[in-house]
C-alpha cells in the first residue's frame, strides 16, 4: 500500500489531493484548495498539505511520496516533481477513462494534450501568455463588469446577441470590452462573446494536436465555467472534421494534483522494487 499526495501550484490556486494506492486501485482520501491572492504559494502548499493530513487523520510519517506539479518544484517538503502536462493527462484519465485528450484552461493559458488510454502524453500545444483565452483575462473582465465569478456561466447562457472579441492580445481585448460597455452591450452578450472567442482558440489547439475524435476532458480553473464549456461544444459542432465530445467533471480543477499523486505512487513503487525508496520530507 502506498499513501501519496499531489500538490498542484497554479498561478491563482493551490490544489492538493491525497490517495491510497493498493494493488493498482487508487482511493481518493482527501482534497483541498486555496486561492493564492498575493500570498506565498509555498506557504499555502504547506497549509493545504496539513489540511489533507488532518482530514484523512494521517501523520506525515504515513505519507510515502509527496509529488508536486505546476509551479510546485520549490515546495520544500516535496519528494518529486512532475511536468503539468503529464499530471493533467493522468488526472483526465482518472476522472474519465474514456478521455483521449485533456484541455487544461488555466489562469494564464490554455493547453491541449493528446493522450492514450494509460494517460501517456502523445502531443501537446499551448496558447501564448498574452492571449485573451485565459482565466485571468476572463476574471479581469468579470471584475470590470461587476460580475461574480460564479455568475459568469449563467449570464453567458442568457446572451441573445453575443459580441465576439476579435483581438488575441489580452490588453487590446480588454479595450474592446470597454468599448462594448460604452455602446450599451449587455454583460451577458459580452461574456458570451468572450466565451466564443476563447472556444475558437481552444478548438484550434485541439485540432493542431490531432485531437479530432473521442472524449476531451476539460481540466484546470475554467473547466467548470459552463458558459465556456457550452461555447466550446458549439464551436466544435460547426467543424466537420471534429468529432469530439467535450466533457468536464466536478473535480476537474484537481486534475493536476490527482495526476501528480498517481504518478508519485507509480514512481514510489518502481523505486521500492529496486530497493531505492524515497521518503517524503
Amino acid at each position: 500500500m502506498t499513501v501519496t499526495v499531489g500538490i498542484d501550484v497554479g498561478t491563482g490556486v493551490v490544489k492538493a489531493a491525497l490517495f491510497r494506492v493498493e494493488n493498482g486501485d487508487a482511493t481518493w482520501l482527501s482534497r483541498a484548495t486555496l486561492r493564492i491572492r498575493q500570498r506565498d504559494p509555498m506557504e499555502l502548499a504547506r497549509i493545504v498539505y496539513d489540511q489533507l493530513l488532518a482530514d484523512a487523520k494521517l501523520s506525515e510519517r504515513e505519507v510515502d511520496y509527496v509529488a508536486t506539479t505546476g509551479e510546485g518544484e520549490g515546495v520544500p517538503f516535496h519528494t518529486g516533481h512532475f511536468y503539468s502536462m503529464t499530471t493533467h493527462a493522468r488526472g483526465a484519465i482518472y476522472l474519465d477513462p474514456a478521455s483521449r485528450a485533456a484541455l487544461d484552461v488555466g489562469a494564464l493559458h490554455g493547453r491541449a494534450i493528446s493522450i492514450d488510454e494509460r494517460g501517456k502524453v502523445l502531443s501537446y500545444k499551448m496558447t501564448s501568455q498574452c492571449a485573451s483565452g485565459s482565466g485571468q483575462f476572463l476574471e479581469n473582465i468579470a471584475r470590470y463588469l461587476g460580475v461574480a465569478q460564479d455568475e459568469i456561466g449563467s449570464l453567458s447562457h442568457k446572451a441573445d446577441r453575443p459580441e465576439v472579441v476579435s483581438s488575441i492580445c489580452a490588453v487590446l481585448a480588454e479595450t474592446d470590452v470597454i468599448n462594448m460597455v460604452s455602446r450599451g452591450i449587455s454583460a451577458s452578450n459580452i461574456l458570451k462573446g468572450i466565451h466564443l472567442s476563447m472556444a475558437a482558440r481552444l478548438s484550434k489547439l485541439l485540432k493542431s494536436i490531432g485531437a479530432t475524435g473521442g472524449v476531451v476532458m476539460m481540466t484546470g480553473g475554467l473547466a467548470l465555467d459552463e458558459g465556456l464549456v457550452t461555447a466550446l461544444k458549439e464551436d466544435v459542432a460547426k467543424m466537420k472534421d471534429m468529432k469530439i465530445e467535450v466533457r468536464n467533471h466536478p473535480d476537474s480543477i484537481y486534475a493536476g494534483a490527482i495526476g501528480a499523486a498517481l504518478w508519485g505512487a507509480y514512481r514510489f513503487e518502481k523505486l521500492a522494487a529496486l530497493g531505492e525508496v524515497p521518503k517524503a520530507a
